[in-house]
């Protein structure tokens, strides 16, 4: 999948590490927050409203045409000083947009007010019930934000080569204008289906007792479903906890390691298995623990081992991936690499 990332907001964990956000972060110190609203599009006066979509209508429009000239000049001064990631996300996403339509969604306009930055500000849009979130409610949970009138813009964008994508925008009030303060592009479908494809998929795995597979389909979902990572709605807190309550217990999760058993009898420590897209197919990621990649021979071959003691002990994954990526990780972060179709796994 190809997700790009460009923000004022400090680095916002996303859900699950299928994708990499690049992101150009303000450093404040935490302060205390004080109010801190949402207006929905049917709160907000006509005025707004329209100002909010015609901006997200004419950032699309640069966007799609590669115009990062113009879109520059239309970014928050701290954001144009440091511009290489939107300039990157936007020429990576050109092909996606060019020659495709854009419907902008009923826009949310943030304020947050104080005098220092809120260490954690959450924002409740709409209506609540007794159980939380309704159909017609978001929330949008941003570290680290700086006092100021803010908005979410989410566009869907259909007709383009790739298929269909959401381009989100934040924005920032900065005077009487509203300027580009955060790029977030993500396509709507993974290897051609949506999150609801996954999550029927997802279910029929699990009636089938394929758990694994069945959380892994879920973690695509929940990758889908909301077009930038700090937003929920009442789709992804069903999912949320429909992932957490379906988690084996032997994968690696919260920084705890899992262990897997090679034929040799070597124990290999799981630190994550994730699925990610590679073109139209959908392949499944392993990371574990390596003291030392520079003997790229040997670790090859361990990355071999792990990948087919993976198969051996989930053959559920044959059916459901089309190749297994081994990462061997260094203590420091650096890693080695291997990919093998799944068919040829022996």
């Amino acid at each position: 999948m190809n997700a790009n990332t460009e923000s004022i907001l400090q680095k916002i964990p996303a859900p699950q590490p299928i994708v990499a956000l690049a992101v150009v972060a303000l450093i404040f110190l935490a302060g205390p927050a004080k109010a801190q609203t949402c207006s929905t599009a049917s709160d907000m006066d006509a005025a707004t409203r329209s100002a909010l979509e015609n901006t997200g209508k004419r950032l699309f429009d640069m966007a799609s045409k590669g115009d990062v000239f113009n879109l520059k000049q239309s970014t928050i001064p701290s954001l144009a000083a440091n511009f290489s990631g939107i300039e990157t996300a936007v020429i990576e996403n050109k092909e996606a947009f060019s020659g495709a339509q854009a419907t902008v969604r009923p826009p949310y306009l943030l304020k947050l007010e104080g005098n220092q930055p809120a260490a954690r500000a959450e924002f409740l849009c709409g209506v609540f019930g007794p159980q939380g979130q309704t159909a017609h409610s978001a929330v949008f949970v941003i570290p680290n934000l700086p006092p100021g009138t803010y908005a979410i813009v989410i566009l869907d964008v259909t007709g383009g080569a790739k298929g269909p994508y959401t381009l989100s925008f934040v924005l920032q009030q900065i005077g009487n204008d509203w300027k580009l303060g955060g790029f977030y592009a993500k396509a709507a479908q993974i290897a051609g289906h949506d999150a609801n494809w996954y999550i029927q998929q997802a279910d029929q795995y699990k009636a089938k007792g394929n758990a694994h597979t069945a959380w892994l389909y879920y973690l695509e979902a929940r990758e889908l479903i909301a077009p930038v990572p700090f937003m929920s709605t009442l789709e992804t807190d069903h999912l949320y906890d429909t992932i957490h309550n379906s988690q084996p217990k032997d994968v690696p999760s919260d920084g705890n390691t899992a262990d897997l058993t090679a034929a040799s009898g070597k124990t290999y420590k799981l630190t994550q298995i994730f699925p990610v897209v590679v073109g139209n197919e959908l392949d499944l990621v392993v990371k574990y623990q390596y003291p030392d990649v520079s003997n790229t021979a040997q670790t090859f071959q361990d990355n071999m081992a792990v990948m087919k003691a993976l198969i051996a002990k989930y053959p559920e994954f044959r059916s459901a991936f089309g190749a297994v990526v081994a990462r061997a990780v260094q203590a420091d972060g650096k890693d080695y690499g291997s990919l093998m179709p799944v068919k040829d796994i022996k």
